[in-house]
C-alpha cells in the first residue's frame, strides 16, 4: 500500500504538488494578496490604532522612516556589479523600493493621502523611465526590488489612493517587460538565495498581473529547481543550509526569500510552508540556533562570518506558532531583534491567525544516514602494531610496509598531499582520525584517481574514517559555490578498484569516510564480492568531465555481488547519480540519505535481488528511482518503506522489471504528474 502525500490548498484544490503545473493554482487572485490580505491589513491598522504592542512602537519607528523627506531618483539604466562595484542606480532602487512600501503601509494605516501621493510617485518615476538592468547583480538587484514595489502597488491599486489607470498599466508594462524578462530563467548555478529572491519577486509579478501560468511556474521552481534553486536544494534534511559554509548573513537572506516566496503563496491559499515537516521551519531553528551559539552539525565547515541577526524570523516565527510549530531558536532570534524593527513587525500577523495554538510538534531533522561520513561512527581502535603515517610521510611506502607486516597503517591528522595516485594491496586497513585526515592528489602530474587497486584480485580491504578531496584545491574558500566541482575544468577521481571477472576483488569495506568533490566517480567499484559501504559521505561527485554528464556519479557498482550500502549520505552529484548499479544481483540500499543529484537518487540497470528500503530520496533532477531497462531488464528488486519526496520525476519510475516488489513507500511532490510511481512493462530504452 503506498502513501501519498500532497499538500492541500484550502478553497482551491487537492494534490498541488503531484497535479500538473497549469492546475497548481486555477482559482482567481485575491487581492490585495502578496504579503497581506485586505483582512490582514486592516487587523493591522486596528493593532496600531488601539496602541496594542508590538505594532504601535513598530509604527512609530515606520513613521520616523517616512518622514525623512526621501527624494525618488529614477535611472534609465541600472548596473550593479559584485560587491556593488560599479553601482549606478542600484542603491536608488532599492531605497526607493524600500521607501515605495514604507508610504504605502503609511497611507494605509493613517489615510493621509501625502504617503499616498509619495508612494506613487515612486512607481511612477521608475516606470517611466527604466529599461534594464546590467552588470553582475543585475537578476539580485530585480528580485531584491521586485517583490517590495509589487507590495505597495498591491496596496495602492485596491484602496481609494488615486493612483490611476494609465500608470498602473505603465508599472504592469515595467514588471513585464524589463523585470521578468530579466528574471523567468531564474538562476539556480548561483547561491540559492538568488533564485529564493526570484522566486520570491515572479510570484509578486504574477499576483499583481493576474498572471496564473507564473505563479505556477514559480512554485514548480521553488519545489524541483535545479542544482540550487529549490527549497530542497537550499535547506537539506539536517536544516543545514546550502551557504552555511559561506556566511551567516547569506544564509539569512536565502532563507528570508524563500520564506517570502511561501508568503505570497500563502496569502493565495497555498501552503509551501509544511512542506518535508516544516522544511523552512528547520532552517530557520538550524541557523536561528547556531546564530544563538549553540552546538551545530554541519557537513563542512560552517561559517563564522557575519553572524549578526537579521531581521528575518518575525513572519516566519508568527506564521509557524500560529499552526502549532513550536520554534524556540527562532523566537529567540526574533525576540532579539524586534524592537527595531519595523515593517517585519508590522506585517508579520494574519488576521485569521491571532488565536494562540497549542504547540503540537517542532521542527525535526532527518536521521536518516545522519550523521555520515568521516568522523561519524565510532571510535577506531588502533592495534600497537600499526605503521603510522605523519604529514609529509609516504602514504604508499606504509601501504608496503603494512601489507608484509601489522597490514595496518593509521593516517594522522593533516592535509596529506599524495605525489601519485596510491596503489592499495590486499589484505589492508587504512584508518585516519576523522575529517581531520584529509588525502589530496597533487594536481599537477596530472593523474586522475586518488586510489586504485594493486592487482586484479584485491581482497580484504578496509578504509575508515578519513577524507578524500577530489577537488583541485583543499580549501573551498570564502564562498564554496565558487569552486563546486560541476565548474572546475578538472578530470579526478576517488576511489577506483576495478577487476577483471565478477567476485574476482572480495571483502572490501569503506567505513565512515567521505570522498567529495571529484568531476570523475566518487567511488567506482567493478567486479567486487563482499563489498560493504557504511556510515560514508559520497559528496559533489560526478561532474561534466570527459566522458560526459550522467556516466559519472557519487557511487558506481558494476558487475559487483553481496553488496550492502547502509546509514551513508549520497548527495549532490552535479550530472550523475547518488548510486548507479549496473550488472550487480544480492544488492542492499538501506537507510541512506540520496539526495539533490542531478540525474537519479539511485539508478538500477541490468541487475538482481535488490533491495531498497528505509532510505530518504529527495530533491533528484529525474525520478527518485529508476529501474531502467536495457537488454535483458531488472528482475526481484524490492522498493519498500521509503520516503521519496520532491524528486523532478516520478517518485518510482520502473520498465519491464520481473518479479517487482514496491510497498509502503510514502511519497509527496514528486514531478508534476498526479501518478507518483510509473511502473512499466514496456521494455523502454531511455534516450535523451
Amino acid at each position: 500500500m503506498e502513501k501519498f502525500h500532497r499538500l492541500i490548498i484550502p478553497l482551491l484544490i487537492s494534490g498541488i504538488v503531484a497535479c500538473s503545473s497549469s492546475k497548481i493554482f486555477a482559482q482567481s487572485f485575491i487581492h490585495p494578496g502578496i504579503d497581506q490580505t485586505s483582512r490582514d491589513l486592516a487587523f493591522m491598522k486596528k493593532m496600531v490604532v488601539a496602541g496594542k504592542q508590538p505594532w504601535k512602537g513598530a509604527f512609530d519607528r515606520l513613521k520616523n522612516v517616512a518622514d525623512t523627506g526621501f527624494v525618488v531618483k529614477a535611472h534609465t539604466h541600472v548596473l550593479r556589479g559584485p560587491y556593488g562595484k560599479p553601482n549606478i542606480g542600484g542603491d536608488d532602487l532599492l531605497k526607493g523600493a524600500d521607501m515605495a512600501y514604507n508610504y504605502a503601509l503609511m497611507w494605509y494605516i493613517t489615510n493621509d493621502k501625502n504617503y499616498a501621493v509619495k508612494a506613487i510617485n515612486i512607481l511612477n518615476a521608475w516606470s517611466q523611465v527604466l529599461w534594464d538592468f546590467d552588470y553582475n547583480d543585475a537578476k539580485l538587484l530585480a528580485a531584491w526590488t521586485g517583490h517590495l514595489l509589487c507590495n505597495a502597488a498591491e496596496i495602492l491599486r485596491y484602496t481609494n489612493s488615486a493612483w490611476e489607470r494609465r500608470d498602473i498599466n505603465s508599472f504592469s508594462n515595467m514588471l513585464m517587460t524589463v523585470y521578468y524578462p530579466l528574471m523567468r530563467f531564474y538562476y539556480p548555478q548561483a547561491n540559492g538565495n538568488w533564485d529564493g529572491a526570484i522566486i520570491h519577486s515572479i510570484m509578486a509579478i504574477a499576483v499583481f498581473t493576474d498572471n496564473h501560468k507564473m505563479f505556477n511556474n514559480a512554485i514548480d521552481h521553488f519545489l524541483h529547481a535545479p542544482v540550487n534553486g529549490s527549497i530542497f536544494k537550499y535547506i537539506y534534511p539536517s536544516g543545514q543550509c546550502q551557504e552555511s559554509m559561506r556566511d551567516q548573513g547569506h544564509v539569512q537572506l536565502g532563507l528570508g526569500e524563500f520564506a517570502g516566496a511561501a508568503r505570497i503563496a500563502f496569502t493565495q491559499g497555498v501552503d509551501l510552508f509544511s512542506l518535508a515537516n516544516n522544511r523552512i521551519a528547520l532552517g530557520y531553528e538550524y541557523t536561528a540556533g547556531f546564530l544563538l551559539g549553540k552546538e551545530t552539525q554541519c557537513y563542512g565547515i560552517i561559517s563564522q562570518r557575519a553572524k549578526t541577526l537579521r531581521d528575518d524570523y518575525e513572519y516566519v516565527y508568527r506564521h509557524y506558532t500560529s499552526q502549532g510549530v513550536d520554534m524556540p531558536n527562532t523566537k529567540m532570534a526574533a525576540d532579539s531583534v524586534r524592537d527595531k524593527a519595523i515593517r517585519s513587525v508590522l506585517t508579520a500577523f494574519r488576521a485569521s491567525l491571532t488565536e494562540p495554538v497549542k504547540k503540537t510538534t517542532s521542527p525535526q531533522k532527518s536521521h536518516i544516514g545522519y550523521v555520515a561520513g568521516a568522523g561519524a561512527g565510532n571510535s577506531v581502535t588502533v592495534p600497537g602494531n600499526a605503521v603510522i603515517v605523519r604529514k609529509g610521510q609516504s602514504i604508499q611506502d606504509a601501504l608496503n610496509t603494512a601489507s608484509a607486516t601489522s597490514h595496518w597503517i593509521m593516517i594522522k591528522a593533516g592535509i596529506h598531499i599524495l605525489p601519485a595516485t596510491l596503489k592499495i594491496p590486499s589484505g589492508i586497513t587504512i584508518s585516519g582520525e576523522g575529517l581531520s585526515t584529509i588525502l589530496f592528489l597533487d594536481p599537477s602530474p596530472g593523474q586522475r584517481d586518488a586510489m586504485v587497486n594493486a592487482e586484479n584480485d584485491l581482497h580484504d580491504v578496509t578504509i575508515q574514517n578519513l577524507v578524500i578531496e577530489g577537488s583541485n584545491k583543499t580549501d573551498p574558500g570564502s564562498d564554496p559555490n565558487s569552486s563546486r566541482s560541476y565548474r572546475g575544468g578538472y578530470n579526478r577521481g576517488g576511489i577506483i578498484f576495478r577487476a577483471l571477472s565478477e567476485g574476482q576483488m572480495k571483502n572490501i569495506k569503506l567505513i565512515n569516510i567521505t570522498v567529495q568533490n571529484c568531476t570523475y566517480n566518487g567511488v567506482f567499484i567493478s567486479g567486487g564480492e563482499n563489498i560493504t559501504i557504511d556510515g560514508c559521505n559520497f559528496n559533489e561527485n560526478g561532474g561534466n568531465a570527459v566522458p560526459g554528464p550522467k556516466l559519472q556519479h557519487n557511487l558506481l557498482l558494476t558487475h559487483c555481488t553481496d553488496v550492502h550500502i547502509k546509514d551513508s549520505r549520497l548527495d549532490t552529484s552535479p550530472y550523475g547519480s547518488g548510486i548507479t548499479i549496473d550488472h550487480n544481483h544480492d544488492v542492499s540500499i538501506t537507510n541512506c540519505e540520496i539526495a539533490r543529484n542531478g540525474y537519479y537518487g539511485i539508478l538500477v540497470s541490468e541487475s538482481k535481488n535488490v533491495l531498497v528500503k528505509n532510505n530518504l530520496i529527495e530533491a533528484n533532477d529525474r525520478s527518485g528511482v529508476m529501474v531502467e531497462f536495457l537488454h535483458s531488464g531488472c528482475e526481484r528488486v524490492k522498493i519498500n518503506n521509503n520516503r521519496i519526496q520532491f524528486n523532478n520525476g516520478y517518485g518510482v519510475e520502473t520498465y519491464a522489471t520481473r518479479n517487482f516488489e514496491i510497498d509502503n513507500n510514502i511519497y509527496s511532490g514528486n514531478g508534476n504528474n498526479v501518478s507518483q510511481q510509473k511502473i512499466g512493462s514496456e521494455k523502454f530504452i531511455i534516450m535523451e
